[in-house]
């Protein structure tokens, strides 16, 4: 079982960031139901709880290039534990101020804040880890399995547990969460990674210039710079249909709060089964190819979802649009990961969080504005018109993702 899970050629360091990232996932989707649950028993004002999303996704914003130089100039494991045990301890305070009844929507807010900072340095570097741990031919069995844990595990396991701790006590899943980060800890600290960075004879530097420096690479990297100018544009219109989701499903599809729910499982599924044929599918379809049909896939998920009123046509709708998200964010992050040397993963993963972040509440924005104006489908209109004409620009780009030489040999 261990050998189809992870297979030994992946090695033993990859088994070790394998076990890490499942528990820590396990943790993430506890709180992906319980951080909304606690927001929203503090506060039912609306500017409070969007704040409390806001201050969540504002960190990569405020620290991602610098996250991103700090992978790439000290001792990444380090930073991993470090960050992580300062999560651990925020969240045991947060537990301990529901226990002792001194929480307030205020302490949630500095938590959220302080949770989403520590999780932007950890995951971050975490995503330079598998470079060096795995060869490059391996990185796309290698992501996918990583891919599988979090569809199960963060997206279909955890936010019922977490639900069900919140309503057993307040306290519970932040307690929970906080003792599933220490072990992954625990499981990172067995991972021996190889050295990386300047050599110790390089002149020093300062930390913009280091910066400078990822930035100025990835633009000038045609196959990076291509890949991070569309995970960009095409997030601008994926947040701004999805940013009304909740909208359309109660509105337009006549679902209700369970019906709102099973999107995300439906779509969950769907990502589950298409990161298990991910190396099937990658056998026989270049790299370049499954991104030219991915976007296209979204494209007309926006259209489609702009014409019907029916749930059950939306709802296969949404499975594939959950096997497309995951086939495209393991290709996407096995093409970076192949791409950029060494010393610079941090800097150049943290250019991309960027525009992953920045397209998205930039999509979200327009998607509010559209939908009060023009009412709930406009933002789909609009991500379905954005998406076709960004697919036609970038269409002869994407020869820039994958030349057929570095198409992923057989799994």
């Amino acid at each position: 079982m261990l050998e189809r899970v992870a297979p030994a050629r992946l090695g033993t360091g990859f088994r070790w960031l394998l076990g890490a990232g499942w528990v820590s996932n396990l943790g993430d989707g506890i709180a992906l139901a319980a951080g909304p649950l606690l927001v929203a028993s503090q506060t039912d004002q609306e500017f409070l709880v969007a704040l409390a999303a806001l201050l969540q996704w504002l960190p990569p914003f405020a620290f991602g290039l610098f996250a991103g130089a700090l992978a790439d100039r000290l001792d990444r494991k380090l930073i991993v534990v470090t960050v992580d045990v300062v999560r651990s301890l925020v969240l045991a305070l947060l537990a301990l101020s529901v226990l002792t009844d001194s929480i307030s929507i205020w302490l949630v807010l500095v938590a959220m804040f302080l949770l989403g900072t520590a999780e932007l340095f950890a995951d971050n570097t975490m995503s330079t880890f598998l470079p060096m741990l795995v060869h490059r031919d391996d990185l796309g069995l290698a992501n996918s399995r990583l891919q599988v844990g979090f569809i199960t595990i963060n997206q279909l396991v955890g936010p019922p547990i977490g639900a069900a701790l919140f309503a057993a006590g307040m306290a519970w899943p932040f307690a929970g969460q906080a003792v599933l980060v220490l072990l992954s800890v625990v499981l990172l600290m067995r991972i021996a990674l190889p050295p990386h960075g300047r050599a110790a004879d390089a002149p020093p530097t300062r930390i913009r210039h280091d910066i400078v420096e990822g930035l100025r690479w990835a633009w000038h990297h045609a196959a990076v710079r291509t890949l991070i100018l569309t995970i960009l544009m095409f997030n601008v219109t994926f947040g701004a249909a999805w940013s009304v989701l909740v909208l359309y499903a109660t509105e337009r599809l006549g679902l209700g709060e369970v019906g709102f729910g099973l999107i995300t499982t439906v779509s969950a599924v769907g990502g589950l089964l298409g990161t298990l044929a991910y190396p099937w599918i990658t056998r026989h379809v270049t790299l370049g190819d499954l991104m030219r049909i991915g976007l296209v896939i979204e494209t007309l998920t926006h259209l489609v979802l702009a014409l019907t009123t029916s749930p059950y046509v939306a709802m296969p709708v949404f499975f594939v649009f959950g096997a497309h998200a995951f086939i495209w964010g393991t290709t996407a992050i096995t093409i970076r990961q192949r791409s950029v040397p060494n010393d610079l993963q941090g800097r150049v993963g943290s250019v991309n969080l960027i525009g992953i972040f920045g397209g998205l509440v930039v999509g979200a924005g327009i998607g509010g504005v559209l939908a009060q104006h023009h009412g709930v489908t406009a933002p789909f209109w609009f991500a379905f018109v954005g998406s076709a004409v960004f697919v036609c620009v970038i269409w002869r780009q994407l020869r820039h993702i994958a030349h057929d030489e570095e198409a992923v040999p057989a799994i």
